[in-house]
């Protein structure tokens, strides 16, 4: 689930996104909040609640937002007083520290490979990366299927060339660290940079490139 807020842009409206968008969808408005279904299969793909800022505290903030047990409790209240069945859980960053277990190349591509990453909890990811240093071994920050990256891009499940791919292994540019090279390449983070599984900590990563903690010549 991904909870964002964004008054200036879209007015006091609460987005919460649970799967990608449909290619045909339904749309219903009960109250004030809005249900966007599959309009195949009926599976609930998001949520908009208006004039829920207040109730949640979340007035001056933007952006992607973590929302804690009693304010999920609240968005649950609202919507299930306008008459919907979902229940909403406490759903924590999916942008994690990774390990890349395996890599092999990619049937139909000279510069893509294909991964086994671990991200924790006895979880390993397919997923297909064109970065110039990938190998195997290394410590990367994975964007799972989930996530909202700092630009606003979404990332779900997808394929590249045939492939399958479960999510994405990002670059400092990607997350918008401090002077991350402009180039494609994936963060290899030093080991002492938290456990597999931990939640990316952009502040302790500040400092990655700033202090040349990282190697960028591939």
């Amino acid at each position: 689930m991904i909870t964002s807020y964004n008054p200036k842009s879209c007015g006091d409206i609460l987005i919460v996104t649970l799967a990608p968008n449909a290619e045909k969808q339904n749309v219903s408005t009960s109250g004030n909040v809005t249900r966007i279904s599959d309009a195949n299969t009926n599976q609930t793909t998001g949520f908009n609640i208006s004039k829920i800022g207040t109730q949640l505290g979340i007035i001056e903030k933007k952006g992607q937002l973590f929302l804690d047990e009693k304010q999920i409790a609240i968005v649950n209240d609202v919507i299930h007083s306008a008459g919907f069945n979902e229940k909403l859980s406490v759903s924590p960053s999916k942008l994690v520290v990774g390990r890349v277990e395996s890599m092999t190349g990619h049937p139909d591509s000279d510069h893509l490979h294909v991964t086994q990453t671990n991200v924790g909890d006895s979880q390993t990811l397919q997923i297909v990366s064109g970065s110039p240093n990938m190998r195997a071994g290394i410590k990367v920050v994975v964007a799972q299927p989930g996530t909202m990256m700092p630009s606003g891009a979404l990332i779900w499940d997808g394929a590249l060339r045939g492939v399958s791919s479960s999510g994405m292994i990002v670059s400092g540019r990607e997350l918008h660290l401090p002077e991350a090279p402009e180039k494609p390449g994936a963060l290899v983070l030093p080991d002492n940079f938290g456990e597999v599984g931990d939640v990316f900590d952009f502040t302790k990563a500040a400092t990655l490139y700033t202090e040349k903690l990282v190697d960028i010549n591939y």
